[in-house]
């Protein structure tokens, strides 16, 4: 065992991000890769990696999941998130749930200590009650910056559908030295979204999907859209057939738009570590970890490339 060189990618979601927020996206998913391929070079599981990298970008206000999610329709944050293991398909996830600072915890938690893959709202509240995950008060999970837009899109001549395609959901895809994959996904949903609403991401197979014999891919995107054409899985399916994993995302992400009109983007890792950060949208911040290079980038064609302690050194030095 130990033969497998273990990969990371992560997405800090697909959309259009404003230039003011471009460093801070763009830092954020660095940060994020790099946490979780340090668990990686470790020794440690996918599982641990994914989760390691989620939490980082749910706890940076920079992007719409946890801490800096958007508002509903009341003005409320409500979440979803979702985890999967490669190895025997065992899930977790939560949706809809408010006041706690990192549902992909408690998504890890639905799969690891229950019987059952998906908690809503007030069950998922009282099962972390119950896990004794600590309440945070959910003013403040609040940003200033969702709280403008959720007040900005009640104005009677706004258009939210405009604003929405800034969206952010965060995910992280990896394989780790056993050959395990996983996925990790979690966001604060759609501005203004009704109370309730429940998007791609905390459903198997559309936000994320996670198979040893194919691979892992997490999705960010339009919901809905990503939902009609169960994303996550499609793109394995096409890998199953034979494809690259930048070819499988290219095809899903191009019948998605074909055949529904939706817009999104996606991270895979195959079963042989070979990975792709791939997306439909004007733009999606991504970074990967692979032989100790990191590659990210927002833009289409965008990719730099540092090496990892490069990259370290520039990290503790706030890039």
């Amino acid at each position: 065992f130990g033969r497998m060189k273990p990969v990371i990618v992560v997405h800090g979601g697909a959309g259009r991000i404003f230039k003011e927020r471009e460093e801070g996206s763009r830092a954020g998913v660095v940060r994020a890769a790099l946490q979780g391929y340090d668990i990686l070079k470790q020794g440690g599981s996918a599982l641990d990696a994914v989760e390691e990298a989620v939490r980082s970008m749910e706890d940076d206000p920079h992007f719409n999941a946890g801490c800096g999610s958007v508002l509903n329709e009341k003005g409320e944050v409500e979440m979803d998130a979702i985890i999967m293991d490669g190895k025997n398909l065992d899930s977790g996830a939560v949706s809809a749930v408010k006041c706690i600072a990192n549902p992909i915890k408690l998504a890890r938690l639905v799969m690891e200590k229950t019987k059952h893959m998906l908690l809503t709202d007030h069950g998922a509240h009282l099962f972390a009650q119950a896990m004794g995950i600590p309440e945070t008060p959910g003013e403040k999970l609040i940003t200033k910056r969702s709280w403008e837009r959720w007040r900005k899109n009640l104005e009677p001549d706004s258009n939210p559908e405009e604003i929405q395609k800034d969206l952010g959901t965060v995910g992280a895809v990896a394989i780790d030295s056993e050959g395990n994959v996983a996925c990790a996904t979690s966001t604060g949903g759609l501005s203004n979204k009704l109370i309730g609403r429940v998007g791609d991401t905390a459903c198997i197979g559309s936000g994320g999907y996670a198979d040893n014999c194919s691979g892992a891919t997490s999705t960010t995107g339009h919901g809905e859209s990503i939902m009609k054409v169960v994303l996550a899985r499609l793109i394995l399916y096409h890998m199953e057939q034979g494809m690259s994993p930048e070819m499988a995302a290219d095809t899903a992400l191009d019948y998605m738009k074909t055949r529904v009109g939706g817009l999104g983007g996606v991270i895979v890792v195959n079963n042989s570590g070979e990975w792709a950060a791939r997306f439909s949208t004007k733009q999606m911040s991504w970074a990967t970890v692979k032989d100790d290079q990191l590659h990210y980038g927002i833009y289409p064609g965008e990719r730099h490339t540092k090496s990892v302690d490069e990259a370290l050194v520039s990290e503790s030095e706030g890039f």
